[in-house]
């Protein structure tokens, strides 16, 4: 008869086995960080297949000209100088024109069909246009908002209310990092080529979500981090027994108070200490081919947008979820001709340059590369210039399941309205989720005894624009 074994010795077993299970773990962790993300997602996202891991959004702030650029508009040239007509733009929202003899400003640059697919662009895009059959461009763009900030407000949070989180916070709310040496929601700002309207970092703000979520804005020149390298006399082994040390002090805090803030102080702490060794690496691009730099035009380290794509790119590499770059510079109300032309050649070879960077990487795929403002310009003339508009405007989109090389919707002749398939920021929104696997009526938080969602009580997936 088979003797029945010792407790102790079954406790010991299990012990044991445990102990080795736990050793596995933290050897695979050192051996793959990505197996152990920094930050789990919300549990039942995403909801289903994702296309897209990643999300870098190219910011044109100020709001590009879609006259000047994606939206080709022969009959405006046509009536230039002439009396805007009035069943256009009575009664309707503008900015500084507001009361003033509307007239007619036609494009200032010409149009040209790009690639197999022959999407009209402006000769200020040849590198963009060069990528054309990668791109999907929406004509039918429309927000709610006619100034910069609140525009701005809708367009990264779903609303113009201040305090809200910003979409990259939902995303990592959602999903999770997948990083666990760097934050999973990066914020990067040039600018060049007009005036330079100040972004509020409250466009990157986490709102009422648990402060882990908000974005983390990188220096243009110097160190991106502020702190990252330790001061004279401090090593990193000093620095290590100190983040210890602060660890155990908010976790007895954490036991006496509950305060779900607190866990996300040592987290930080943790992240910073990680960020210490992974930064400086990052930002390093001495290992950047020739011909890559080149291809961007970057440098590295000098604040250029051209240097914060390719930064970029090896973020995404690195497992960064989401990607926020402003160029501050397309805000033409004077002198349009000559600004636009500026801030396209700031940007144009940049941006195109992601596009086919990750491309040939393989990470296309599975990255959605978004190109936007926060609205668009005036068909009508503001001296030379044109003013802020909100009724129809251009942007494009690229990579993990975006159908490439079309055109979608469309405006007026005068490109005022948006006639055919209008998009609204909550439907942008809606579709980029929904390229992330999560469904947009689902990533809810509650705050004040309600339900909150990025596209708050509205969106809908634009599915003519998917692959």
């Amino acid at each position: 008869m088979k003797s029945t074994p010792d407790i102790l010795d079954t406790r010991r077993a299990f012990l044991g086995r445990a102990s080795m299970g736990l050793g596995g773990l933290a050897l695979a962790s050192l051996l793959d960080p990505k197996l152990f993300g920094a930050e789990a997602g919300v549990s039942g996202f995403p909801n289903y297949a994702a296309k897209a891991k990643r999300v870098i959004w190219l910011c044109m702030a100020g709001g590009p000209s879609h006259i000047e650029l994606l939206d080709f508009k022969p009959q405006l040239a046509k009536h230039n100088g002439q009396p805007m007509p009035e069943s256009l733009t009575k009664g309707q929202q503008i900015a500084q024109l507001q009361g003033k003899e509307l007239k007619i400003l036609g494009p200032q640059y010409e149009f040209k069909r790009w690639g197999e697919s022959g999407q009209e662009m402006s000769v200020l895009l040849p590198h963009i246009g060069r990528i054309a059959d990668d791109i999907c461009v929406v004509r039918s763009m429309q927000t709610e908002q006619i100034n910069h900030d609140t525009a701005h407000t809708l367009m990264n949070t779903g609303t113009p209310i201040a305090g809200r989180p910003s979409m990259g916070s939902w995303v990592v709310y959602g999903l999770g990092s997948e990083s666990r040496d760097l934050p999973g929601f990066v914020v990067m700002t040039s600018e060049g080529g007009g005036q330079a309207q100040p972004i509020a970092a409250r466009q990157w703000h986490s709102g009422f979500l648990p402060s882990r979520y908000q974005g983390v804005k990188f220096h243009s020149g110097g160190d991106p981090v502020s702190y990252v390298r330790n001061p004279p006399g401090v090593d990193r082994q000093m620095q290590s027994e100190l983040v210890d040390a602060v660890g155990k002090l908010n976790r007895l805090q954490a036991d006496a108070i509950a305060d779900p803030e607190i866990a996300t102080r040592t987290a930080q702490y943790e992240l910073a200490f990680r960020m210490q060794m992974s930064v400086p690496e990052l930002v390093d691009f001495r290992d950047e081919p020739k011909h890559v730099l080149d291809m961007y035009g970057a440098k590295g380290g000098d604040g250029t947008f051209a240097s914060n794509c390719l930064l970029a790119r090896r973020l995404a590499e690195r497992g960064v979820r989401f990607i926020h770059l402003y160029h501050r510079g397309w805000d033409h109300h004077g002198d349009i001709k000559k600004g636009i032309a500026v801030s396209s050649k700031l940007t144009d070879q940049a941006s195109a340059a992601l596009v086919q960077d990750l491309k040939q990487r393989g990470m296309l795929e599975d990255t959605l590369v978004v190109w936007c403002g926060e609205f668009g310009r005036t068909p009508m003339a503001q001296g030379s210039g044109r003013d802020h508009h909100i009724k129809g405007f251009s942007m494009w989109m690229a990579g993990a399941g975006v159908k490439p090389g079309i055109t979608y919707g469309a405006t007026d002749d005068l490109g005022y309205n948006a006639v055919e398939n209008p998009v609204h920021v909550h439907d942008l929104h809606a579709t980029m989720l929904h390229l992330l696997g999560i469904d947009h009526t689902k990533l809810t938080y509650r705050f004040q005894g309600r339900g909150f969602r990025l596209t708050d009580v509205a969106g809908k997936i634009v599915r003519d624009v998917l692959a």
